[in-house]
């Protein structure tokens, strides 16, 4: 079956809701929420990002309250949480920062493409992006009445920043779409593993 751009925008989507779901959910968990509490935080997590993207270059309503299957796969990824929650602990640290930065890579990318797409400037096309990979995250942090991560974490959202440029420059090159994102999608995966690895942290006063 032939992939179709929209499609592929929509796998993509998908894949990093349920990626950021299973996270807000674990962060939630360990915030000793109750089972309703995490399933609105792997809710907001997942979805908050591109329904904020989506309203900012008029698509209303937003792509994510469309249809069922996008709740559906955040609640089906807190759920999962909530199911192995025996378990949740013995997962290693390092399998963790692997699923974020590559829910990161994916928001980050789809939300670039899908500005491009709308005929938004390259660079706000670029910040629509990192909205896209960091708002749910953000209004979480809130909501857990802690200070976002994007403003602690070193090499967070300056890595979506740098996955959704690239994406944004390779599409303007006229590049394919599902090659524009494979780089766009390496540049922000890549980045923020190599940045925690070697502790890369921009400079602080």
């Amino acid at each position: 079956m032939r992939i179709t751009a929209g499609r592929l925008l929509t796998a993509g989507d998908l894949a990093a809701t349920f990626l950021f779901a299973v996270e807000g959910a674990i962060i939630a968990r360990y915030a000793d929420l109750d089972i309703f509490g995490i399933l609105v935080i792997g809710f907001v997590t997942a979805l908050v990002g591109g329904i904020i993207r989506d309203l900012l270059i008029g698509y209303a309503p937003p792509a994510s309250l469309r249809s069922a299957l996008y709740p559906i796969t955040a609640f089906a990824g807190a759920g999962l949480v909530i199911a192995l929650d025996q378990v949740v602990d013995q997962i290693p640290l390092g399998l963790l920062q692997f699923t974020d930065a590559a829910g990161l890579a994916l928001f980050a990318v789809v939300g670039a493409t899908k500005a491009v797409e709308f005929k938004i400037n390259g660079f706000v096309a670029t910040l629509l992006g990192a909205v896209s990979a960091v708002g749910g995250g953000v209004v979480r942090d809130l909501l857990l009445n802690i200070v976002p991560g994007i403003l602690r974490q070193d090499i967070y959202a300056v890595a979506a920043l740098a996955g959704a440029a690239a994406t944004v420059l390779a599409l303007r090159w006229r590049m394919p779409r599902a090659a524009a994102m494979s780089i766009g999608f390496a540049v922000c995966f890549l980045l923020r593993i190599v940045s925690v690895w070697q502790g890369w942290h921009l400079p602080r006063l």
